[in-house]
């Protein structure tokens, strides 16, 4: 991260995904035959028809309203990133063009200026980009496509989205592009127009090859997929139907090798647009709140809480004093539908429920015991995150092995706090049960553990009923999940 020649800062990681700095534009231009006294001496067949001619027209109206973004980034800031130096997501996370540093060692007097894209949304200078393409900067200036320079400002951003709203002062004319009223259909054209490797005003087309797309990067992961060709320094560009309109802010590119290969990402324009405006509105984002953890219904999961589909979203802590515990979900529920509607995944129900203003009544479709009843639910106001809080427990006396599983009392290792047992070393769980070292074991079949003598009675008793499976509620760091062990 320190590196002067690393790929770009405003390109972040998914699994296996290189945040880019983005600007992709894609027209749509319909041959039509021209009118005569006479058919042509060569008519053109269906596809040639509907074939492509060209965007000047279109790059013309949209692109002086691009602009490139660079970004000042001092000393502490070059590590407050969200991706760490060293950690495994390191590899994809592309750091803009820089300019070169000073040789001196770790952070301290090191200044690296970060490249991206941005757009104006209105003739006083509102702008957006991606957070990534800003974050912990102490100076923006933005370069139009006419060649001026101006310095910018922060309005507010939404890290949730990767989205920032930004401001340029000095006149009230600056050209601006609209967010399209209608998502696109996949197959339809697109046309990008961005600052790729600081080659401000690029021009590239594509079409739409996939929607909602979750690419491991949060919970409000709904990406349009497109194949304009966008590189670094594009993050934070629009991506244009043929109308005009912007359908999606860049954000990341699938590249193995760092450049791109067909594959990038978008943040789709009813997205943006929502979240510009409550950051123009009102600074921040309030996002509706459930107040629980929740995790996948696996199959084995589902067999292990006696349910004969694996179908909807399992509950593995509501979190006291918030909105789903006062409702009366409990650890262990199923949500399977929201305002009667089916639940495909946790991913869906985050989504939806951010959507929701605070304050909101919802009412759910629980399953417990197998048996379906509806709760509703007043939502709250999505609190800032918690930091997770890793265990770090240390040798221990009184363990005991049990199905593979090394285990201490959760009182006797610092930090574990006092119910449950501790995970020392996960010789069959880890990748086989999903328990690793660390992990702090609250609950086996339904019951209570304190002791690994507690563990070992209700392991015992899940085989003398004849499961195969015994269902364990596990906490790691600051989550609470289920996890279906083997008993063989």
């Amino acid at each position: 991260m320190l590196e002067s020649q690393r790929a770009c800062r405003t390109c972040r990681p998914g699994a296996g995904l290189s945040r880019a700095l983005l600007a992709s534009v894609v027209g749509i231009v319909i041959a039509v035959a021209a009118g005569g006294s006479g058919p042509p001496p060569h008519p053109l067949g269906a596809a040639e028809a509907a074939r492509p001619v060209g965007f000047a027209d279109i790059v013309d109206r949209v692109k002086p309203a691009v602009f490139g973004v660079r970004a000042r980034i001092e000393g502490d800031a070059l590590a407050g990133g969200t991706v760490q130096p060293g950690s495994p997501l390191d590899n994809f996370f592309n750091r803009p063009n820089k300019s070169p540093g000073d040789g001196r060692t770790p952070r301290e007097g090191r200044v690296e200026m970060a490249q991206g894209s941005g757009f104006f949304i209105s003739p006083d200078g509102h702008a957006v980009t991606n957070n990534h393409v800003i974050e912990h900067s102490k100076v923006i200036e933005i370069t139009t496509d006419d060649g001026k320079n101006y310095p910018a400002r922060v309005i507010a951003v939404d890290a949730k989205t990767d989205l920032a709203l930004i401001k340029v002062d000095g006149q009230g004319d600056f050209p601006s592009v609209p967010f399209a009223d209608r998502p696109p259909r996949v197959g339809d054209w697109v046309i990008a127009v961005g600052n790729p490797f600081g080659l401000g005003g690029t021009v590239t087309a594509g079409i739409v090859s996939a929607r909602s797309r979750d690419i491991g990067t949060g919970a409000y992961d709904d990406f349009l997929q497109i194949d304009a060709p966008v590189n670094q320094g594009n993050s934070g560009g629009p991506t244009f139907n043929v109308d005009g309109q912007v359908i999606g802010v860049n954000a990341a590119i699938f590249s193995p090798s760092g450049g791109f290969v067909g594959i990038a990402f978008a943040i789709p324009a009813e997205v943006a647009r929502g979240v510009v405006t409550q950051l123009r509105e009102k600074g921040s984002i309030a996002r509706g709140w459930l107040g629980v953890q929740i995790q996948p219904l696996t199959r084995e999961l589902a067999d292990s809480l006696g349910l004969k589909g694996a179908q909807g979203v399992l509950v593995s802590e509501p979190l006291a004093d918030g909105p789903a515990a006062k409702a009366g979900i409990a650890s262990g529920d199923v949500i399977v539908s929201i305002e009667s509607e089916p639940l495909k995944d946790g991913r869906e129900l985050s989504r939806r429920v951010a959507d929701l203003a605070p304050g909101t009544a919802i009412k759910l479709g629980v399953l417990r015991a197998g048996s379906e009843r509806a709760v509703t639910v007043r939502l709250g106001e999505l609190p800032s995150a918690a930091p997770r809080v890793a265990a770090e427990p240390p040798a221990a006396s009184n363990t005991k092995t049990e199905l593979g599983l090394m285990l201490a009392p959760a009182g006797e290792i610092p930090g574990a706090g006092r119910q449950g047992v501790v995970v020392i070393d996960a010789e069959r769980g880890n990748g086989v049960a999903g328990i690793d070292t660390g992990d702090v074991i609250l609950e086996v079949a339904g019951k209570a553990v304190n002791s690994p003598t507690d563990f070992s009675k209700a392991v015992a008793a899940a085989r003398r009923s004849g499961k195969n499976k015994v269902l364990m509620r596990v906490r790691s760091g600051e989550t609470k999940r289920f996890v279906a062990m083997p008993l063989g």
